[in-house]
């Protein structure tokens, strides 16, 4: 603690007292740049003068983040797909440390994407620098021997979920549970829905959709959004599964409408390419979504909370359908050696989180071959009905309250106390 000229005390978050509160941090993807934003906002609160440079996408830039590069550069799924893409992943690191250091950072915060992250922090860490991984990798489900490198590489973890500390605590390296923060950050409005009407009157009301439903009224039987993810590699993967099964659905039911919300311009592009590309009533009844004005708060959870069912990737958006009470089928397919090599590794026998919160199957999750039109179609067929659509909410609720029961504290302040520990040593 530093003395004020009123003589009372004020913390010290800097190595050098005279200097603004240097800060590097990185996302790898687009969750991530939602997670880094939260946490910049709170220490843009706590702390008058901040100084953020690193790699993010638009919510950390609008936090203050002088972004290096795309984040897009660094968000490549799946073992194989990592190893072509190896050489521009190592310059990557390479520039990032060059430019921590040229700015004399503080503080290193890596934003999940921890293979890359945890490789930045090692070698940042020798250099003095207070490392800091937000979200931790997975090695309560494998590879647990990765404990070694990530107390090599960090001074603290910030896990989201109250089931992964146990590692931490076992090879006695600090970690400290703060929750998601869309436990606290979904708007109050979104999760009391509760009514098939109250969805349809957020249809109705949504800018964004109005060309979409117009005179659609009384032509609607269900709204399911589709989400095949965020990254390229995914959508290509994932998406022509759900539009496979979009089709044989439509057989079923020709009133059906389905969404799929897209958080930029190139993410509308890449969705809306594979989309032309289809029949033309598979056309009509798939709407993709952009906030073209960026006015809308929460765009692609208010897509998410009007539908009555949502196919997705595994992943984030599985919390947040979770917490928006809103059942799913979770779709998940990647390139068959990187299916093969972490089949082996893994210790969890679920991919989404509901279930590995649950610690049971309560959303159908298909995997690889299990993911394709035929038994798309049939899940979601199979949770329309009222019994199973009513069961799967029943447990999504119960899962949810328990999770919002787990105490936490904020990121910052874990944060802000682990250096001021690490200050006193």
């Amino acid at each position: 603690m530093l003395a004020s000229a009123s003589g009372q005390t004020k913390p010290i978050y800097t190595q050098d007292p005279t200097k603004p509160l240097v800060i590097g941090i990185v996302a790898g993807e687009a969750s991530g740049d939602s997670l880094g934003a939260d946490f910049m906002a709170q220490v843009n609160d706590l702390i008058e003068e901040v100084v953020w440079i690193g790699v993010g996408g638009p919510k950390m830039e609008a936090q203050g983040l002088k972004s290096l590069f795309p984040l897009e550069r660094l968000a490549v799924m799946g073992l194989v797909e990592v190893m072509s893409q190896l050489p521009d992943l190592l310059k990557a690191r390479s520039e990032l440390v060059s430019a921590f250091t040229k700015a004399q950072i503080d503080w290193f915060i890596g934003i999940d994407a921890p293979d890359f992250n945890l490789r930045v922090a090692k070698k940042l860490k020798p250099k003095g620098i207070f490392c800091v991984q937000y979200v931790s990798p997975s090695i309560w489900a494998w590879r647990e021997s990765r404990i070694e490198s990530i107390k090599k590489a960090t001074h603290l973890v910030l896990c989201l979920f109250p089931f992964e500390l146990e590692v931490y605590q076992r090879h006695n390296h600090p970690a400290v549970c703060v929750g998601h923060p869309l436990l606290h950050n979904l708007p109050k409005d979104l999760i009391e829905i509760e009514t098939h009407e109250q969805r349809r009157e957020l249809i109705w009301n949504n800018s964004e959709l109005h060309n979409f439903f117009a005179n659609r009224k009384e032509d609607i039987s269900q709204m399911i959004c589709l989400m095949p993810g965020s990254r390229r590699s995914e959508i290509n993967a994932i998406l022509p599964l759900m539009l496979n099964a979009v089709s044989r659905l439509l057989l079923v039911d020709e009133k059906l409408c389905f969404v799929i919300p897209t958080i930029d311009k190139n993410h509308q592009y890449i969705v809306k390419d594979l989309i032309e590309r289809q029949d033309e009533s598979l056309r009509k009844a798939v709407a993709v979504a952009y906030d073209e004005t960026q006015q809308q708060q929460d765009f692609s959870h208010s897509i998410m909370a009007m539908s009555d069912l949502i196919v997705l990737a595994s992943g984030t958006a599985t919390l947040e359908a979770m917490l928006l009470n809103r059942p799913m089928v979770v779709v998940y397919q990647m390139k068959k050696l990187s299916y093969a090599i972490a089949k082996r590794l893994v210790k969890v026998p679920y991919v989404s989180l509901p279930n590995i919160l649950a610690g049971e199957e309560i959303v159908p999750e298909l995997l690889q071959e299990q993911a394709n039109g035929d038994n798309i179609c049939r899940t979601v067929t199979r949770l329309m009905t009222p019994q199973a659509y009513q069961e799967q909410l029943t447990r999504l609720d119960e899962t949810a309250t328990w999770l919002k029961q787990q105490s936490s504290q904020s990121a910052v302040s874990a944060v802000v106390n682990a250096w001021h520990d690490h200050l006193n040593h």
